[in-house]
């Protein structure tokens, strides 16, 4: 039980997590489409941020995954 309820709680973190760096990643993003919108080159720092961003996502989302994989193992026991 006690396993359960720990899996959980790291669930709901990743999942505020996730959408904390997206908050992040949007303001990148908005300085993306800008550029692209007037035809002009994107700052190098906004495609940074934008691709750092988007890889600790990818790794939170991985990280969700798992957590979610281990809860569900735990339920059919």
């Amino acid at each position: 039980m006690f396993e359960k309820a720990k899996l959980k709680k790291a669930i709901k973190k990743s999942k505020e997590h996730i959408a904390e760096i997206e908050q992040k990643r949007t303001r990148s993003q908005a300085a993306l489409v800008e550029a692209i919108l007037r035809h002009t080159e994107p700052d190098d720092r906004d495609v940074d941020f934008f691709n750092q961003f988007t890889a600790q996502i990818d790794e939170e989302r991985e990280n969700l995954h798992r957590l979610t994989k281990e809860l569900e193992a735990l339920e059919k026991k």
